[in-house]
C-alpha cells in the first residue's frame, strides 16, 4: 500500500475487530470503506459468516466480486453495524459525507443501524465542519430553483456568501448519483451551527438529502501510520 493508505488500512483493521459472526453489516462507500470491504472479504474467505448491505452500486459490485454475501436493504428491518468513511468529522462526531456522491444511500443505511462507526485518516479531523464543501443531493426537477431556495434559506445562518457549484462527472456533463439526482457542493467555510443548517436544508422540497450526519457516528477510528487510536466519542458513549 502507498504510505497515504497505511493509515486508512490501520483504521479498517481496527474496525474489523468490531465485527462478530452473523452480523448484518452496512458497507460504506469511498476509498477507506473499500479497504474495509477488502479486509472483510479476507475474513469471509477464512470462514466468517456475515451479510453485507451496500451504500452504493460501487460497493455492491466490489463486495460481490470479492465473495461477500450481499442482501438488498429492502430485505432488512435493521442493521447491526455500519462501517463507513467521512470527509470531515468534528469533536462532537458530526460528519460531512458525500464526497463519493453516495450520501443519501449512506444516510439511509446509517439511520437503520444500531451502531455507525467511522474509519478515517487524521486529515479528516477538524475543529468545525465546513472546509470540505457540503454535498447536497438535489432532485433534477427545478434544480436551479432549488439552488436559489437553498441560498435563500441559508442566508440567515451567516452563509450569505457561500458559493455553490454543481458537481461534474467526466467532461462537461453533470454528475448523477446512483438514484439519478444531482449533487450541489456548498462551500461554507465554517459551519458554526451544523444542526441549524441541516434543519434549514430539510425544509426545502427539492433537497433530497444533505451530507451533514449529526448524531449518527458512535465512534471514529482514526488510522495513523503506526496504528489506529480510537477517538473519544460523542453522545456520552465510551470508546
Amino acid at each position: 500500500l502507498p504510505m497515504s493508505d497505511i493509515d486508512k488500512r490501520n483504521a479498517a483493521e481496527a474496525a474489523l475487530k468490531l465485527v462478530e459472526p452473523d452480523m448484518i453489516l452496512g458497507l460504506g462507500t469511498g476509498s477507506t470503506a473499500a479497504i474495509f470491504v477488502r479486509l472483510l472479504a479476507e475474513r469471509v474467505k477464512a470462514g466468517l459468516k456475515i451479510v453485507g448491505t451496500p451504500t452504493s452500486e460501487a460497493t455492491d459490485k466490489l463486495a460481490r466480486s470479492l465473495g461477500v454475501r450481499i442482501v438488498a436493504p429492502d430485505e432488512l428491518e435493521r442493521i447491526d453495524l455500519t462501517i463507513d468513511g467521512a470527509d470531515e468529522f468534528d469533536p462532537a462526531l458530526n460528519l460531512i459525507k458525500g464526497g463519493g456522491a453516495a450520501l443519501l444511500r449512506e444516510k439511509i443505511i446509517a439511520e437503520a443501524s444500531d451502531r455507525m462507526v467511522v474509519i478515517a485518516d487524521a486529515g479528516k479531523e477538524v475543529k468545525s465542519l465546513g472546509a470540505f464543501p457540503l454535498p447536497i443531493e438535489v432532485n433534477a426537477f427545478g434544480s436551479e430553483l432549488t439552488r436559489r431556495r437553498i441560498h435563500h434559506h441559508i442566508a440567515g445562518l451567516g452563509l450569505e456568501s457561500a458559493p455553490s457549484s454543481w458537481r461534474m462527472a467526466t467532461g462537461e456533463s453533470l454528475l448523477h448519483t446512483d438514484g439519478g439526482h444531482l449533487i450541489l457542493d456548498l462551500s461554507c467555510g465554517v459551519i458554526s451551527d451544523p444542526k441549524a443548517l441541516g434543519e434549514a436544508l430539510d425544509e426545502i422540497p427539492g433537497v433530497v438529502e444533505h451530507g451533514l450526519f449529526i448524531g449518527y457516528a458512535e465512534q471514529v477510528i482514526v488510522g495513523e501510520v503506526d496504528g489506529a487510536p480510537q477517538r473519544p466519542v460523542g453522545h456520552g458513549v465510551e470508546a
